[in-house]
């Protein structure tokens, strides 16, 4: 997509003397105008007095970014199955789908950071990911508002690990490790970690000044066993990783607790028509079905001299009450799993509502 800029600047005549008039004041400004021709993947931007105002970039269809690899794009699809929102993609190798049961909604496959990042620029409206990947891509941008922070699957935590052995060996709090002398502006603690903005910024907020990190995508607990560090900060789900590699996690050194979550562009809720009806759909989908999940309907003959009599003895037993009381008849024992629990309404849509304003 070809762009066309215009952009104006303040300068100095000296530093563009072929323009100046021979008259002009050595101290007078002059204004250039000029144009700027590229092409760009991203959504336009407008530039005014040096801010930026990004606009949701104007096309019709809603987009939903979901991650393209890994137990998170799995586990992810088959939650949307679970919900009867099943993903159509007519070719495995494209990275653009659909699901029948939202009209005007595209659904693109991308890495985990690419959908939080497209979510700030305008060019994803919705996304699911770990909130590990929000928090370190978004970076605390106020356009990003989680929908639903609890998705029940890709659970892990963004922690500090160190070597269980030779300096670190009786060290077990963080507080104990900003304590050592061996930390100095000489001699840093050396971290490290993919998290490049998460890292640092817990680091500064708890008091440990003297510190370094290095930048690594893979395979860290391997770092401070190389020298290379003397601490990494890494995901972490059961642990065992960290324990093959004689390495441990510390008191205080928890940075994230992190799942999957339903997130979302407050400008696109609130500017993108079709957007805040599709959040909706999902919302209530997403709540109603995973508050189900290892919940049964029971279904069972009972003797009893009346309705009432039967009702009494089911509901002196907390275990078989169910949601509202029993259900009594039948012609058999059935047993079946629930697929939702719809709620007069969903309680995280009016939190929505109230921090949109609406």
């Amino acid at each position: 997509m070809s762009v066309v800029r215009t952009i104006f600047l303040q300068c100095q005549p000296a530093s563009i003397s072929p323009i100046s008039s021979p008259s002009s004041s050595s101290s007078k400004c002059v204004s250039v105008k000029f144009s700027v021709s590229c092409c760009s993947v991203a959504s336009p931007v407008t530039v005014v007095n040096g801010n930026i105002d990004r606009k949701p970039y104007e096309r019709n269809e809603v987009r939903l970014g979901l991650p393209s690899k890994g137990r998170m794009a799995t586990d992810t699809i088959d939650l949307l199955k679970d919900c009867q929102l099943s993903v159509k993609q007519v070719n495995p190798r494209q990275y653009v789908a659909e699901i029948p049961q939202l009209s005007n909604l595209e659904v693109w496959f991308q890495r985990p950071k690419d959908i939080a990042r497209k979510l700030v620029s305008g060019d994803l409206d919705l996304g699911i990911v770990g909130l590990d990947t929000v928090n370190e891509y978004g970076q605390g941008d106020e356009d990003l508002i989680l929908v639903h922070e609890a998705l029940d699957y890709g659970d892990c935590r963004l922690s500090l690990a160190i070597p269980k052995y030779g300096i670190f060996e009786n060290v077990n709090s963080l507080k104990e490790l900003s304590q050592m002398p061996q930390w100095t502006p000489e001699r840093p603690l050396r971290v490290a970690t993919g998290f490049t903005y998460l890292g640092p910024k817990f680091m500064k907020e708890n008091g440990l000044s003297h510190v370094t990190f290095s930048t690594a995508d893979g395979a860290l607990e391997a770092a401070p066993a190389m020298g290379i560090a003397d601490a990494i900060v890494d995901l972490v789900s059961s642990g065992t990783t960290l324990r093959e590699n004689n390495l441990k996690e510390i008191e205080g050194g928890v940075i994230l607790e992190s799942q999957a979550v339903l997130v979302a562009s407050r400008r696109s809720l609130t500017q993108r028509k079709g957007v805040l009806d599709i959040t909706h759909e999902m919302l209530e989908r997403f709540e109603a079905h995973l508050r189900a999940v290892g919940q049964f309907t029971v279904v069972a003959n009972m003797r009893g001299s009346s309705a009432e009599e039967v009702a009494e003895r089911v509901l002196s037993q907390p275990s078989l009450s169910g949601l509202q009381g029993p259900t009594i008849g039948g012609s058999g024992v059935l047993v079946s799993p629930l697929t939702y629990i719809f709620d007069e309404e969903t309680p995280r849509w009016r939190q929505l509502l109230s921090n949109l304003g609406l």
